[in-house]
């Protein structure tokens, strides 16, 4: 029963880590849609509405789903002995700096949108949304297709391997640790 249940707790888990996947990628066409707005329309109510989601989101949600990933699903597959797969991992890792450092630059620019203001270089956003958009594609499609599959694969297989195991069973008479 409680293996049945720890597999249906990584089972969601990881819909929920597939479903903020797809609610990034939905916002990272939300975020080239508004840089091709900006440079058509400028700054209207559109776009001061769009960039204040997005901004949020990504400062929001996004960096908890990293972190997320960091501490529930990086750890198993670092532990593995799959050379390919501990480097693909620490690639990951990498990317997630990389793409936090890369939105430190584009989020204050959004914020500035938000309010109102076009006091931003339509040529430098374009350049680092592109950068944004590309990594953060990439690094989906990477985690999808290697590292959810994988972590997925071990966590069954600790899930198998604790059903094997009898329970716990404590008795009154155990020895204090004080």
């Amino acid at each position: 029963m409680a293996s049945a249940q720890k597999t249906k707790d990584s089972d969601s888990e990881f819909q929920a880590l597939d479903a903020c996947h797809q609610q990034i990628a939905a916002h990272l066409a939300r975020l080239d849609a508004l840089c091709n707005h900006l440079a058509a329309q400028g700054v209207d109510a559109h776009a001061q509405a769009e960039a204040g989601a997005i901004e949020s989101f990504f400062t929001g949600t996004s960096q908890a789903h990293h972190l997320e990933e960091e501490t529930r699903v990086f750890p198993a597959l670092l532990a593995s002995s799959d050379e390919a797969l501990v480097a693909t991992v620490r690639m990951l890792q990498q990317d997630h700096g990389w793409i936090e450092e890369d939105w430190l630059a584009i989020a204050p620019q959004l914020r500035a949108v938000a309010a109102g203001y076009s006091w931003f270089d339509p040529d430098e956003l374009r350049h680092a949304i592109t950068v944004f958009l590309d990594l953060c594609r990439e690094h989906i499609q990477l985690e999808e297709s290697i590292i959810y599959p994988e972590a997925k694969a071990i966590a069954a297989k600790l899930a198998r391997r604790r059903a094997t195991l009898p329970p716990l069973r404590f008795t009154a008479a155990a020895p204090s640790s004080s």
